[in-house]
C-alpha cells in the first residue's frame, strides 16, 4: 500500500503546529497503525529528520496512552479498539490519512501528537479510591456481591482512561471517564462509605481542570474504545445531586 501521511507537527505547547506531509510506500495491510509510524519514523531518521512524537506503551489496548485523533475520529474507523488496534487493512491503498493529537484545553499538547492527560490523574486523586480495608484477595472476595451490580461495576472498570471521550465531545466533557469512575466504585459495597464526598470532590476537580460540560451527543459512547455506556453518566448526575443535597441539609 501506498499512504499519504497528513501529521500534526508541534516543536512545544507554546510553539505553533502544523500538518506536514509524509509518503509512505511498502505499508503492509497486516500492519498495525503504530507499526506503520514506527516504519515512518525510521525512515526519516534515516533522512536526519525529526521523527514523529506519539504516546504508546502496552501495544494491547489497555494502557490507554496511544491516543490520536485518524481522519477526524478519536483512535481512527474502526469502532471498540485503541489506536494500537487499529491495522492498516482499515485503509485502502493511496488512501489520506490525517493524523492529529487530542484537542482538548485540559489535554495541552506536549509535541507533535502527545498530549499531558495528567488532568485525568488528578481527578482520579481527589476521589477515586476506596478507603475501606478489604484485606488480600480472599477477604474481599468474601463480601457478597449481587452479580448484576459486580456485572455493572465491572463494565465501568474497563475504561482505560485514554480521553477518547474528551476528544470527541464537542464540549471536551469528562462526564464518560468521570462517571465510569464514580460508578466503578460506588456500586460495591466497599466504596459506600465515601460514596457522597468521592463524587463531590471529582466533579469539582473536573471542572477545575477546564473540561466541558456534557450536552448529550454520545460522541463519547461511539469512539470509547471499551464501549463505555452514557448510563454512567446518568448515574454520576444522579449520585451528584443526592449528594448535594444531603451536604446541603448536614450543613
Amino acid at each position: 500500500m501506498k499512504l499519504a501521511l497528513h501529521i500534526w507537527r508541534q516543536k512545544d505547547s507554546n510553539s505553533e503546529g502544523k500538518f506536514e506531509s509524509y509518503q509512505l510506500d511498502q505499508v503492509s495491510p497486516d500492519m498495525s497503525f503504530l507499526e506503520m509510524l514506527d516504519i515512518l519514523n525510521e525512515k526519516l531518521i534515516s533522512e536526519d529528520k525529526e521523527p514523529v512524537a506519539f504516546d504508546h506503551d502496552c501495544r494491547e489496548g489497555i494502557c490507554g496512552t496511544c491516543s490520536m485523533v485518524i481522519n477526524g475520529v478519536a483512535h481512527g474507523p474502526q469502532g471498540g479498539t485503541t489506536t494500537c488496534q487499529l491495522h492498516m487493512q482499515s485503509f485502502k491503498d493511496g488512501d489520506d490519512i490525517y493524523i492529529e493529537p487530542w484537542r482538548a484545553t485540559a489535554f495541552p499538547i506536549v509535541k507533535d501528537l502527545v498530549t499531558d492527560r495528567s488532568a485525568f490523574d488528578r481527578v482520579i486523586q481527589a476521589g477515586g479510591y476506596v478507603s475501606v480495608s478489604t484485606g488480600g484477595v480472599p477477604d474481599a472476595n468474601a463480601t457478597p456481591v449481587p452479580k448484576p451490580i459486580a456485572d455493572l461495576a465491572m463494565d465501568a472498570a474497563t475504561c482505560i482512561g485514554c480521553g477518547a471521550c474528551v476528544a470527541a465531545c464537542k464540549n471536551s466533557s469528562a462526564m464518560l471517564f468521570v462517571g465510569a469512575k464514580v460508578s466503578q466504585l460506588s456500586l460495591l459495597p466497599q466504596g459506600q462509605v465515601e460514596k457522597g464526598r468521592r463524587v463531590i470532590k471529582m466533579v469539582s476537580q473536573m471542572d477545575s481542570e477546564g473540561f466541558g460540560n456534557c450536552t448529550n451527543t454520545f460522541e463519547c459512547e461511539a469512539v470509547c474504545p471499551k464501549e463505555i455506556s452514557v448510563s454512567n453518566i446518568a448515574r454520576l448526575n444522579r449520585e451528584y445531586i443526592a449528594a448535594t443535597l444531603a451536604s446541603d441539609e448536614e450543613s
